[in-house]
């Protein structure tokens, strides 16, 4: 389970009804539940996500056996919607990452 920050002007996309239409145009169908949203496409064999306070929460599990190319446009994919859902491309979702894995803990 990986939680992403959301840009405070893409908030809007974590309501459930948002957050079906964004997954069903990047992966092609999508499942809504009461609190989440699934999917599968290519290599992910499948793929939940659900806000998180202001944070957007995403289980994936990937099929290593896949063709290169499928894999290759499944990243894509995954990376285009995590994109338009949090408003941060792939440098600046890393780059947060590791900023926030440097800083010290709250007992620190």
């Amino acid at each position: 389970m990986q939680t992403y920050p959301v840009r405070a002007s893409h908030r809007g996309n974590l309501a459930p009804p948002r957050l079906e239409e964004i997954v069903r145009a990047h992966f092609d169908s999508a499942t809504a539940a009461p609190d989440a949203v699934s999917a599968s496409f290519g290599a992910i064999s499948r793929l939940t996500v659900r806000a998180a306070g202001r944070d957007l929460s995403v289980d994936v599990t990937m099929n290593p056996k896949v063709p290169e190319e499928v894999a290759r446009e499944t990243i894509a994919r995954y990376n285009r919607f995590l994109e338009e859902t949090t408003g941060y491309s792939s440098k600046e979702r890393a780059k947060r990452l590791r900023k926030s894995a440097s800083a010290p803990g709250p007992g620190a």
